[in-house]
C-alpha cells in the first residue's frame, strides 16, 4: 500500500457527505493520510478533500426532477470522469447516490480502478435487476444492515457487513433537563415533533400536511407543544412562511439540534428516510409520511417490490410504525395515529419495544472504523482485474 494512497470519494447527498467524512476520520486515526478528491459537501471539504463537484448542487429527489436536471447532472458526472482519467486514484469509493455513482463506476472499471460501494442501493426494495450491474462494476459492497448480506451473496457480489454509522452518532449535546430549559418546553404538556426532511422539496410537499395534522390533533385536546428541529442543511426562512400561516404554535429549533429535541418528544411525525432510524435509536414512537411528484410516484410504485418504504420498518422486517404515503398522507389519518400514540399506553409501549429491536439490528457501533479497515484491505490487496471497456 502506498504511503499516501489516492482516493476518489463520490458522496452525492448530505448524509453521504457526513458518513464519508466519518470513515476518513477513522482512516486517519488508524495512521493513514490519504490524498482525497471527488464529490462531497462541507464535511468532506473540512476533512481535506479536493471538492471536484459539490453534492449540494445535486440534491435532487424524484425521477421527474432528475430528468429535468439531467444535463446538469451529466456535466457534473463528466467532471469526475475526467478527474478519474487524469489522476488515476488507487480506489474509488462510492457512497449511496446509486444511479449517478454506478455511471462513475463504469468509467473506473474501464480504467482498471477498484471500486468500493458504501451504503447499498435499495435493490432489495425495487429494480432488483440492478444487482447484476452492481456485480459487474463493484469490487466490494459495504452494507449497513445484516439482511443485505444474504441478498448480495445470493447474487455473487462480494459483500461485507459494517453496521450503521448512526449507532455512534446519537449523542445529545445537553441533558433532557437542560434541553427543556433551553428550548422552553414545559414538562407537563405532551410534546409532538415535526420532522419534514432536510431538503427544500420535502418541506414544500410535507410540512403543510404535518401542520394540517397538528391543527386537527390539537382540536378538543389539552394544549400540545409542537416542536420542529430544523435540519442543519436548511435555514429558518425556508420554513417560516409555513409556520406563520399555521393555526398552531410550532417552536422552531435551529442549528441541527434534533438529537437534543427528539428525546423530549412523546411522538413524532417524520418524513420517511434516515430520520426514522435516528428516531428509532432514541426510542421515540412515530408516524411516517412521504409524498413525491405525482408522475414520479406513478413510476415508482410500479417498481417497488416491498410493502413498506420506511427504513425503520424495512430493518424490522415488519410494520412497527404506520406509514402514510402519497394519497394516504392525509392530515386526519396522521392526526388519528399520533393521538393513538399519545393516548393508548399499550400501543405506545409495544411500539417502543419494537423500535428497540430495530436499534439492535443496526450493529454494535464503529461502522466507520470497519469501513476504514476495509479500505486499507483493498489498498493492500487490490482486486486483480485489467482495464476493460466501459459498460462491458
Amino acid at each position: 500500500m502506498a504511503e499516501r494512497p489516492r482516493l476518489m470519494i463520490s458522496a452525492g447527498e448530505a448524509s453521504g457527505d457526513h458518513h464519508a467524512a466519518r470513515f476518513v476520520e477513522a482512516l486517519r486515526r488508524r495512521g493513514g493520510e490519504p490524498e482525497l478528491m471527488g464529490m462531497g459537501g462541507p464535511h468532506l471539504q473540512a476533512a481535506g478533500m479536493d471538492i471536484v463537484v459539490d453534492c449540494r448542487d445535486l440534491a435532487i429527489i424524484g425521477i421527474v426532477e432528475v430528468l429535468i436536471h439531467w444535463r446538469r447532472i451529466m456535466r457534473e458526472l463528466e467532471k469526475l470522469r475526467a478527474r478519474l482519467r487524469e489522476d488515476r486514484p488507487d480506489l474509488l469509493i462510492l457512497v449511496d447516490y446509486p444511479e449517478f455513482n454506478l455511471k462513475l463506476a463504469e468509467t473506473a472499471r474501464s480504467l482498471g480502478i477498484p471500486v468500493l460501494f458504501y451504503v447499498s442501493p435499495q435493490v432489495w426494495a425495487w429494480r432488483a435487476h440492478r444487482v447484476k450491474r452492481i456485480g459487474q462494476l463493484v469490487d466490494m459492497m459495504a452494507v449497513l444492515f445484516p439482511f443485505e448480506v444474504d441478498f448480495y451473496e445470493r447474487a455473487g457480489v462480494p459483500v461485507r457487513y459494517v453496521g450503521h454509522p448512526l449507532v455512534d452518532e446519537i449523542h445529545p449535546s445537553v441533558t433532557p433537563e437542560e434541553a427543556r430549559a433551553e428550548f422552553d418546553i414545559e414538562s407537563e404538556r405532551p410534546v409532538v415533533g415535526l420532522m419534514p426532511g432536510s431538503r427544500r422539496g420535502e418541506i414544500q410537499r410535507l410540512l403543510p400536511v404535518m401542520l394540517a395534522a397538528a391543527e386537527r390533533l390539537q382540536a378538543d385536546r389539552e394544549p400540545i407543544r409542537f416542536v420542529l428541529p430544523l435540519a442543519g442543511t436548511l435555514d429558518a426562512e425556508t420554513v417560516r412562511p409555513y409556520l406563520d400561516k399555521a393555526k398552531v404554535d410550532v417552536r422552531l429549533i435551529e442549528g441541527g439540534r434534533a438529537y437534543d429535541v427528539v428525546p423530549l418528544c412523546d411522538s413524532i411525525i417524520t418524513a420517511s428516510g434516515t430520520a426514522t432510524l435516528e428516531i428509532a435509536l432514541m426510542g421515540v414512537p412515530m408516524a411516517v409520511i412521504y409524498r413525491v411528484n405525482w408522475l414520479t410516484w406513478q413510476i415508482m410504485h410500479r417498481l417497488i417490490t416491498i410493502e413498506d418504504i420506511a427504513l425503520v420498518n424495512i430493518v424490522a422486517q415488519r410494520r412497527v410504525v404506520q406509514e402514510f404515503v402519497q394519497d394516504a398522507a392525509r392530515p386526519e389519518a396522521i392526526a388519528a395515529e399520533t393521538a393513538r400514540i399519545l393516548d393508548d399506553a399499550d400501543y405506545r409501549r409495544e411500539m417502543i419495544s419494537a423500535l428497540a429491536t430495530v436499534a439492535n439490528r443496526m450493529g454494535e457501533g464503529d461502522g466507520p472504523g470497519r469501513v476504514a479497515a476495509l479500505i486499507e484491505e483493498m489498498l493492500a490487496s487490490p482486486p486483480d482485474h485489467q482495464a476493460i471497456s466501459a459498460g462491458e
